[in-house]
């Protein structure tokens, strides 16, 4: 099966064609760096690594270029408010928004552009479409792009165009779909932007969020270049604004496949601090869940569709992560050190039906059903006795292929504290002394710090409970 994605602009599923052969360039929306990211940013974050890795998967290789917004007006607000300078200001998220993702095991793009490294380019930018009629100057000095000027604006998010109006302006950076009006390129410094300014031909001021993309995804990708992703909430104004900019400063087509993944909601409600559901990795991972278990659960459902965050739902995939580690325990005792051989036919076919489904716009819920499929098929065939030692390693080499896309079935290592471990070679003492009373003591105190110990021919390993 061709490799098709469900494109936002066509709204229509499309066979993938990289401009390049072999080669995909690829620009994903990243973190405005205010505060620490919430769990609802990682579910865009994980379906774009999942893209990501299943691309790498299929053969390609990848420029990707992930921005981060350190200038616009939360930035600004917030720094002002607790008196630092933006850059000092700004670093503390950066650093926490790298902790994040390698907690999630996301893997790193290419680029991370930070905004205010590219000034100068964001400023050329600006001046090309002020040199093309397109962008005009306001009364108090800063640039709007007008909307008129651009017959295309719109196509992204289907608006009716009846509702434009051009000519009104709107110079906040975020804004609603009702307010689609000339938007700002270019604000002038005031100050309410304290120091946070940088000279430009037209005045001194700071660049506007969507200038921000276009001017570093073509400082990287060139005009055009094949994918650009985000959430459903980027469509508009975000990338409608960056579509106009850049078509109009190139005269050629900006992306060609447009994909955006929908909200995530938290009990099947909108997130939101006043619900007390609002909830960033460290307030997860504080309550004792993995990185990994929250992985699955962010990436398990299908990116175009809602996805119900719940602590049950982390359960679950703490379960099924359970089931995953189980079988692999299994293989790992049945191959030993042997070499790997030929497949197992269920291992083959659960390859193909994976690969089969994420080939279909990234289909990770029938991609899983056959990983399970393949599960069921393999712990039956090893109570049989029917799957030789080559085989079990084979396996194995399917298991790591699968997770070469999915980035969750190999377990992080065990993450017990040094107390929980203190335990397990006091609970081995007591074995080795045939204390068994002790021994199951030491047992039940381990489980209720979260744990269970399986013993082994290798000896005592450690899971979640």
């Amino acid at each position: 099966m061709a490799l098709q994605f469900y494109n936002t602009m066509s709204r229509s599923l499309e066979e993938f064609r990289p401009m390049e052969a072999g080669r995909v360039r690829m620009y994903t929306c990243g973190p405005t760096v205010y505060n620490r990211a919430h769990i609802g940013n990682f579910r865009a974050y994980v379906f774009e690594d999942l893209l990501r890795r299943h691309l790498k998967a299929s053969g390609y290789a990848l420029t990707h270029v992930m921005n981060l917004t350190d200038v616009d007006d939360k930035t600004i607000r917030t720094s002002l408010a607790e008196g630092l300078p933006l850059k000092d200001f700004t670093k503390r998220y950066i650093d926490g928004f790298f902790e994040d993702i390698a907690a999630l095991n996301i893997e790193r793009a290419e680029h991370y552009p930070a905004a205010t490294d590219y000034i100068p380019e964001m400023i050329e930018l600006i001046q090309a479409l002020l040199d093309k009629g397109v962008a005009y100057a306001s009364e108090d000095g800063s640039i709007y792009f007008s909307i008129e000027k651009f017959p295309e604006y719109g196509r992204l998010a289907h608006l009716d165009r009846a509702g434009l109006r051009p000519g009104a302006r709107v110079a906040q950076d975020e804004f609603e779909k009702e307010d689609a009006a000339d938007f700002a390129l270019w604000k002038a410094w005031s100050e309410k932007d304290g120091d946070v300014a940088w000279d430009a031909p037209w005045g001194r001021g700071r660049p506007g969020w969507h200038i921000e993309c276009s001017a570093m995804s073509m400082k990287y990708l060139g005009p055009s270049f094949d994918i650009h992703c985000g959430g459903v909430d980027n469509i508009f104004p975000h990338h409608e604004c960056e579509i106009a900019q850049s078509e109009s400063a190139t005269g050629k087509p900006f992306v060609r496949y447009w994909l955006h993944c929908a909200h995530l909601v938290v009990d099947g409600k909108k997130m939101s601090k006043s619900l007390g559901n609002f909830f960033t990795l460290g307030d997860l991972l504080g309550e004792g869940f993995s990185g990994r278990e929250i992985r699955y659960q962010l990436l398990a459902t299908h990116y175009r569709q809602t996805l119900n965050f719940t602590r049950e739902g982390l359960l679950a995939a703490r379960a099924a992560l359970a089931r995953v580690d189980e079988f692999s325990d299994r293989l790992r005792q049945r191959a030993g050190s042997v070499v790997a051989g030929e497949r197992p036919e269920w291992a083959s076919a659960g390859l193909a039906a994976f690969r089969a489904a994420m080939d279909h716009d990234l289909n990770v819920s029938e991609g899983l059903a056959a990983l399970f499929d393949m599960l069921r098929a393999g712990n039956k065939g090893l109570d049989g006795g029917e799957i030789s030692p080559a085989g079990a390693a084979a396996a194995l080499s399917v298991l790591a292929e699968l997770d070469n896309v999915l980035g969750v079935l190999k377990p992080a290592g065990v993450e017990a504290d040094a107390d929980v471990l203190a335990l397990v070679e006091q609970r081995q003492a007591a074995r080795a002394a045939k204390q068994w009373a002790e021994s199951d003591r030491l047992r039940d105190e381990i489980a209720s710090r979260g744990w269970l110990v399986q013993d082994s021919a290798q000896g005592p390993k450690l899971r979640r409970k």
